[in-house]
């Protein structure tokens, strides 16, 4: 994983320095349609996103760290939007997940196998989200949320291993960011209000589902989220992050909270695609929470 590490270290240079010795041909899309930026009417955005999450540690009940055999999560968002309103002040989407999941010490490359034994590894389609994003205040244009219910699709499977939440899961995200230093510095801020729906784990029938994937069920689940990014073209960015996130209990007797630090770049390739890297680890945690590494990498068009 450290050389995986370096890569993306590697490709956030390679950002800045290629942009640095290019000239401007083409408009910028990576400095004006940030997630607060809703799309004008007929315009479509299109976003394939891949995260790849290993870890080899987790806290135990309280915030002590304490070793794990390997375990990996790969999970594949694509986000469609589109502009419906003739003031652009409404889009809307369908957001489709697809994850792979690997146990018992197997590389973190495993999960591309896209296997399901039965015993260590599981994959598949597990939600599908209608979605819809509103600009509420029109002297505010960089003000914006997005409100999404994710509907699992995937079936049960009696003492699986995990996959995904088996909830219901409505969230709603609020968007706002500020340009300064003459349009060369950003900062960007995101809360996320989640509602997972559902019995508690506990009262869950053990003979017929995967009690594991109802434990985020009747829960609140808040990340906090702030970005500070630098432009050293129109075409490019690079940016550093941090995230503070909390799984609050609504009645299922159970609560979570991590914080998380990342960076990453984007790059845009052509008037239509821009490409994305990035890499976030957990630092700290409470309650069974994997302090692992999040390597992603994602493409978005808009045309």
């Amino acid at each position: 994983m450290k050389k995986t590490a370096l890569l993306f270290i590697a490709l956030a240079i390679g950002f800045l320095s290629f942009s640095q010795e290019t000239e401007e041909q083409t408009e910028s899309n990576i400095q004006t349609y940030t997630p607060s930026k809703l799309l004008n009417k007929g315009q479509w955005d299109i976003k394939f996103f891949n995260s790849l999450y290993t870890q080899t540690k987790q806290t135990d009940a309280g915030s002590s760290s304490q070793d794990i055999l390997r375990e990996n999560f790969f999970t594949n968002t694509t986000e469609i939007y589109t502009g419906v309103s003739k003031n652009s002040r409404i889009n809307v989407g369908l957001i489709f997940q697809v994850r792979a999941n690997t146990f018992n010490g197997q590389d973190a490359f495993s999960v591309f196998s896209f296997e399901n034994n039965g015993v260590d590894s599981r994959s598949g389609l597990t939600t599908i989200a209608p979605s819809i994003r509103v600009q509420p205040f029109a002297n505010v244009p960089n003000f914006s949320f997005t409100s999404s219910v994710y509907l699992p699709v995937f079936k049960d499977e009696p003492g699986a291993r995990y996959l995904d939440k088996r909830s219901v899961f409505w969230e709603t995200k609020f968007f706002y960011d500020k340009t300064f230093g003459g349009g060369d510095w950003q900062i960007f801020t995101e809360a996320d209000f989640g509602f997972n729906f559902g019995e508690k784990a506990s009262e869950a029938n053990a003979d017929e589902v995967n009690i594991g994937e109802r434990f985020a069920n009747n829960s609140m689940f808040l990340p906090v989220s702030a970005f500070l990014s630098y432009f050293p073209s129109g075409k490019s960015t690079v940016f550093v992050n941090a995230q503070q996130a909390f799984l609050i209990d609504l009645g299922n007797d159970f609560s979570q909270n991590y914080t998380q630090l990342g960076f990453g770049g984007k790059y845009q390739l052509t008037q239509t695609l821009n490409i994305e890297a990035s890499y976030g680890k957990i630092v700290r945690g409470h309650s069974f929470q994997g302090l692992g590494n999040t390597y992603s990498l994602g493409l978005r068009a808009l045309f």
